[in-house]
């Protein structure tokens, strides 16, 4: 990955956001903001994938990525998502280890985002400012990814389906295999869950779409 030379202007409203008005004061988010590039990349964009070497910190300034896992098989789940004024943990923890990515990023909304080298943001940990905010965003997402391989380990598939399904409107534009790679199943497998749920006249199936006739027994099978 790599962009333009950033304005520091730029940089002020999503760290004002996320740190208070005083972050660019701060002599590490200073030391980021002045080495930091502009990267743009539309949506769908790999930018990253297993065994890439890392060689920038980033900070999401609009858009968003999804970080997924893909194993030998070719089965895909997804790990968390970056948003706007967020970075990626899997990105600083590479960073920090000096190791390469153990997963893929995806640009699922056009992405600009703020990258700075590796060896700036060495130097930027040396501010506690910057290391409350690595080490916080680090915490939550920690946090995030056990309550995932919860869900993973411990919930039946049909009752994480008809939650997935809720809340998204009468009719869901998503096509079997992308509810896969969110639930961390296999396609057949959903296929499968959907036509029961087809079959007790909860939802009816169409090419890429999913309608919902029976929110209330999604809620009630999702909440059992």
């Amino acid at each position: 990955m790599s962009g333009a030379e950033l304005d520091e202007d730029l940089l002020r409203a999503p760290l004002v956001a996320m740190l208070g008005a005083t972050a660019l004061r701060e002599p590490g988010w200073q030391l980021i903001a002045r080495h930091a590039v502009d990267f743009r990349a539309p949506a769908g964009e790999r930018l990253f994938q297993a065994g890439d070497p890392c060689r920038h910190f980033v900070l999401v300034l609009e858009g968003g990525i999804r970080v997924q896992y893909l194993d030998e098989e070719g089965n895909e789940i997804v790990l968390y998502r970056v948003r706007q004024g967020e970075t990626c943990i899997l990105t600083t923890s590479c960073l920090l280890g000096v190791s390469a990515y153990p997963a893929e990023g995806i640009v699922e909304t056009a992405l600009r985002a703020a990258l700075a080298p590796a060896a700036i943001f060495r130097q930027a940990l040396a501010c506690e400012a910057v290391r409350d905010f690595v080490f916080a965003a680090m915490g939550r997402r920690l946090v995030d990814l056990m309550r995932r391989i919860d869900e993973l380990a411990f919930r039946r598939l049909d009752r994480r389906l008809a939650r997935y399904l809720l809340g998204r409107g009468e009719e869901v534009r998503v096509t079997h295999q992308e509810i896969a790679v969110e639930l961390g199943s296999a396609r057949e497998v959903v296929s499968r869950l959907l036509k029961d749920f087809e079959r007790r006249g909860w939802v009816s199936l169409g090419r890429g779409r999913i309608r919902i006739h029976a929110p209330q027994a999604l809620s009630r099978l999702a909440c059992d």
